[in-house]
């Protein structure tokens, strides 16, 4: 059965299709993964605890931003801390919904200068984590982390004298079972409809 040219070029137009959406899918996560693994893009790695502990100090800077549209208020409580190399430091980061309605974020990450970012580990993070606050709600959010000692003897990363750390936080779609409680609440009697 042979099959006709117009019929041969829908076909490999609709696998083209299907292929690009497919690489258009992984690329997130396997960006995250490349990224992670690598330290590339001044991605920090991740710890389960500190080691070692030397006598040098070096500055870890806080920086906080939000896409577009995102209606939280978002920001480091500390703006800046020194901590020796290998101690393990712990920040915090608030996020507050000024809104009159529920809204999930996910925050995503980067460390600055580059050649720092396969040595700054974090512990506890935040980050890639659905965060769903209420109307109103307040939280402040912990990072706990640790610069390697192995900086001070890398050919780049040797001559950082600061380290900043920065998280954007992003609009998600409501978890469901985010959306079931509010379906739930909504379809309770007297609730009122907004």
């Amino acid at each position: 059965m042979a099959i006709d040219a117009k019929t041969r070029t829908v076909l490999q137009t609709a696998g083209t299709v299907v292929l690009m959406g497919s690489l258009a899918w992984a690329s997130v996560p396997f960006y995250d993964w490349f990224c992670r693994v690598t330290g590339f893009g001044g991605t920090p790695n991740v710890a389960t605890a500190a080691g070692d502990v030397l006598d040098q100090t070096i500055k870890i800077k806080f920086d906080a931003s939000k896409e577009r549209g995102m209606p939280w208020d978002f920001r480091p409580v500390e703006h800046e801390m020194t901590i020796r190399i290998g101690e393990e430091g712990l920040a915090f980061y608030e996020a507050y919904n000024p809104t009159d309605r529920v809204v999930a974020g996910s925050a995503s990450y980067n460390v600055t200068p580059y050649e720092a970012g396969a040595f700054f580990s974090k512990i506890q993070c935040f980050c890639f984590e659905e965060q769903v606050l209420q109307p109103g709600e307040r939280v402040l959010m912990p990072v706990s982390f640790f610069v390697d000692p192995g900086i001070v003897t890398d050919r780049d990363a040797k001559y950082t004298k600061h380290i900043t750390l920065s998280y954007t936080f992003h609009e998600i779609d409501l978890p469901e079972e985010a959306q079931a409680a509010l379906a739930t609440e909504q379809d309770a009697p007297g609730a009122s409809l907004n």
